[in-house]
């Protein structure tokens, strides 16, 4: 482990080797710089928080109440004040993760501007994203590093060796604002050796974690919306080892990868996959495809036929030239899916649902677990669901099955306000507050995340913003609303000068100009300093 006694020693011998010409440069204050920077590269980033995932799956395999969760992020800032409320909150960034959404890169940060959730959006945007993440969380660490630094100076001024020695303690035990990254690809964004390409620069940008989907890479769709099509099992095998591939070239040899099926709510194929004998796998996904028995003397020319158990069948076919799976194979197709991708070389799965509903998503991962026993998920708590009707709903349900009256609600209008107070909605937001731990412990849900939160939470806080800063309330809206709440909750944005670098800034420009260094934080004049009370 690097102390700053031993960079500080590591620069004096290096400033040795090198002369008087070096005289300048103090081996203190660049070794503080170099405690303030402690990944060089994205690979670092890679290479350390795969591993902080494979702890914390195995820590989840021992105790499911240790399950993960994150938190959607479009923009490093986003990111960067996610974590830092973590930490003073909390005290620690442990077992607390972020998420990047494909969704939000096509809505948000495409240079065609926003865009359906279709792949549409420039491939190179997501590792810049990524970047971006780690910059902003590493500005983070800057920050937080320098506040130390400018503390030590302080009392090794002051002579006082106590709390000197208790804040360099606090440096050299610090806590990166640095966590994993699960970065969404989408479908791959084209063949094998696309995915394989795209993943390397993802890596390469600091992603531990790549998140791919069985949908076809050119016409992929939201996992939430309809006419989404499959692959067959052996191509996407191939781009489970194209990212492994990428993984183990760059060196990140615990790289993690998530297998995401969209089996439950896509009905569609576009292609039959080649099978060698009855009963493959590409056998078994052909089994699933919707066909009609005939004679052959009705087949047509140039017509696709299956034999089935000795007889012709005409597969379900569309005018795009999609064939159609049977009704009531999405159970039976996601479980074959997440063993099949398990067996593979994927590390998690997930598996998007039509509802947040535990009883089903643990039926299908019961099923996955009789052949791999230690599957886990990472689930989508996803903003495309209605939580509040779907959970009063599953309660009013649970109320019926109880025995219990409820003359007292409309099943189909539990969304009203009219609701809020009763026992029913209670009973339902406490199944919501519960669900992530709930779902870890009987469906296997390692790690939860919220795709889209911070797209609603900006729409949301401008919107409100906008209603009263335009109309009666003024600047009140603003003050109130937003200045206040940051001051006593001791948001560091509210020094934003100081959240932006400029104390950082300062530090710098003294180190390397010394006395003739012009700086910001003059104490006189900024205006910053009145939040310091």
């Amino acid at each position: 482990m690097t102390t700053y006694t031993s960079a500080i020693d590591a620069v004096r011998a290096v400033k040795a080797k090198f002369g008087t010409a070096w005289s300048a440069i103090s081996p203190e204050d660049a070794a503080r710089m170099q405690m303030q920077n402690r990944f060089r590269t994205g690979l670092d980033i890679a290479k350390y928080t795969a591993g902080i995932m494979r702890r914390d799956m195995a820590e989840y395999d021992a105790d499911t109440s240790k399950y993960t969760q994150s938190l959607g992020c479009w923009h490093g800032f986003v990111a960067q004040q996610k974590m830092i409320a973590n930490k003073k909150y909390f005290g620690t960034t442990e077992k607390k993760y972020l998420y990047l959404s494909g969704w939000m890169v096509a809505a948000l940060r495409s240079e065609f501007g926003p865009l359906p959730d279709q792949s549409m959006h420039e491939k190179t945007s997501v590792p810049a994203l990524i970047e971006e993440l780690y910059t902003f969380l590493r500005q983070a660490d800057a920050k937080e590093m320098n506040d130390l630094f400018r503390s030590l100076k302080k009392a090794q001024e002051a002579g006082d060796t106590a709390k000197a020695k208790d804040l360099e303690e606090q440096i050299n035990n610090y806590e990166t604002h640095v966590v994993p990254v699960i970065a969404d690809i989408d479908a791959g964004f084209g063949n094998d050796e696309a995915t394989y390409l795209l993943t390397k620069k993802m890596i390469e940008a600091g992603a531990c974690a790549i998140q791919i989907e069985n949908q076809v890479s050119d016409a992929k769709q939201c996992g939430h919306q309809a006419g989404k099509v499959t692959v067959p099992h052996e191509d996407f095998i191939a781009k489970i080892n194209a990212v492994r591939y990428a993984f183990l070239e760059l060196g990140v040899e615990e790289g993690i990868i998530v297998a995401r099926t969209d089996s439950e709510g896509a009905d569609l194929t576009q292609k039959i996959p080649v099978s060698n004998k009855k009963g493959d796998l590409a056998s078994q996904y052909i089994s699933y495809l919707a066909t009609q028995e005939i004679d052959i003397s009705e087949a047509q020319d140039d017509e696709i036929l299956i034999k089935r158990d000795g007889k012709l069948h005409r597969p379900t076919r569309l005018a795009s030239g999609l064939y159609q799976f049977r009704e009531g194979t999405q159970i039976d197709r996601v479980v074959l899916d997440c063993i099949t991708s398990l067996q593979n070389g994927a590390d998690l799965l997930w598996i998007e649902t039509p509802t947040p509903n535990v009883k089903e998503i643990a039926h299908m991962v019961n099923r996955v677990k009789e052949v791999v026993p230690n599957a886990k998920l990472v689930y989508n708590n996803s903003p495309s669901f209605n939580w509040t009707l779907n959970f009063r709903q599953q309660a009013y349900d649970r109320f019926v099955a109880e025995g219990k009256d409820v003359s007292a609600y409309d099943r189909a209008k539990l969304m009203s306000i009219d609701y809020d107070e009763t026992e029913l909605a209670k009973d339902a937001d406490e199944k919501i507050r519960t669900f992530q731990a709930d779902s870890a412990r009987e469906a296997g849900i390692f790690h939860h995340l919220i795709t889209l939160p911070t797209y609603h939470t900006t729409a949301l806080h401008m919107h409100e913003l906008s209603k009263g800063y335009f109309g009666d309330q003024g600047m009140l809206a603003y003050v109130a609303g937003v200045q206040r709440k940051e001051i006593r909750e001791g948001v560091a944005c509210v020094k934003h000068q100081a959240m932006a670098g400029s104390d950082i800034g300062d530090d710098h420009k003294e180190i390397f100009a010394g006395e003739q260094a012009l700086k910001a934080g003059d104490d006189s004049k900024n205006t910053m300093n009145q939040f310091s009370a």
